[in-house]
């Protein structure tokens, strides 16, 4: 989750882990950056204070509200380039706008951003009422939608894999069997009283609807999906030498990219017999260090950030 602060511009924000990303960006004075998650953009501004007049940066996301915002800053700066699309897609909706050359970074800032999670309209938090919806871009099924039509095994599912709840499948039943008496869960608080009211374990710190909603949100959007296309396809675009950062905030997150990272710099193993042994083929990143959490002077200034880890790579040579 993107952090923020309490400027009264709409949708003001303060980015996560800033200071470790621009000590962490692509060498250079002219980088072509990839912002594969614009969000409401404090990342990529900070980029372009830091990039001379030949430098490109390319707003990608899928969020409506977010694509506005990235249209608003490609207006103030012609180094700006609008792209519409989910992560998961960034190839497609990248590469020509490239030409011969590759990237020479990309920024990926994962999971609900602040303006998202606080605006009750989109139905992303349990904390304020609001239609249930959680859906990035308005495309495919709401929350209401999937809660409406999901068996209990499927809800189950969803809350265990996705939420990484203990009461998944007490919590399902409970849903459904609401369903069979008439109740249409429509809205936000609704859901999160009735996950509340069957939750067995309730935590001091943590609302008991939490895991649900967030398993909910990464189901609607396909979140999880969407990371692991987009990994790969950054790392394509990449030239040799570019850089790839990635910001993660739950485990499902975090454990994808650190296995995809790992995978892509230690290459194919080879087989074992052979005579001569050398590097693994197929190696395409070198890891820059360990993943890393935000600065005792961050948390301080912006507590929500406390979950976020980076991890961050650097393509080779093929």
């Amino acid at each position: 989750m993107r952090g923020r602060d309490t400027t009264p511009q709409a949708y003001a924000h303060t980015p996560v882990m800033l200071d470790e990303v621009l000590a962490l960006r692509p060498p250079g004075p002219h980088p072509w950056i990839l912002d594969a998650t614009f969000g409401r953009g404090g990342h990529s501004r900070a980029l372009l204070a830091h990039m001379g007049a030949e430098g490109r940066l390319f707003a990608l996301d899928r969020d409506p509200q977010a694509l506005t915002e990235a249209a608003r800053l490609a207006a103030e700066d012609a180094r700006v380039t609008v792209v519409a699309s989910p992560f998961g897609a960034l190839a497609e909706a990248v590469r020509p706008l490239l030409g011969e050359r590759g990237l020479d970074g990309v920024l990926m800032d994962l999971g609900v951003s602040s303006p998202q999670l606080d605006d009750p309209a989109r139905g992303f938090s349990f904390r304020q009422d609001g239609p249930l919806d959680m859906r990035m871009s308005g495309a495919g099924l709401s929350a209401a939608e999937v809660i409406a039509q999901s068996d209990e095994g499927e809800l189950a599912r969803i809350f265990k894999e996705l939420g990484e709840e203990r009461f998944a499948k007490r919590i399902a039943r409970a849903l459904v069997q609401a369903r069979q008496n008439g109740v249409e869960f429509t809205r936000t608080r609704q859901l999160a009283d009735a996950v509340a009211e069957a939750h067995p374990a309730w935590s001091p710190d943590r609302h008991p609807a939490t895991r649900v909603f967030m398993a909910l949100r990464l189901h609607v959007n396909d979140e999880l999906g969407q990371l692991e296309a987009g990994l790969k396809a950054a790392v394509d675009l990449l030239a040799p030498g570019g850089r790839l950062l990635v910001i993660s905030f739950h485990s499902l997150e975090d454990r994808i990219v650190k296995r995809f990272l790992r995978r892509e710099a230690q290459g194919a193993p080879l087989p074992r017999g052979l005579p001569v042994r050398g590097p693994a083929p197929g190696i395409r990143l070198r890891l820059l260090g360990k993943g890393q959490g935000p600065s005792e002077a961050e948390l301080l200034r912006n507590p929500r950030a406390r979950s976020a880890r980076l991890r961050v790579a650097e393509r080779v040579a093929a």
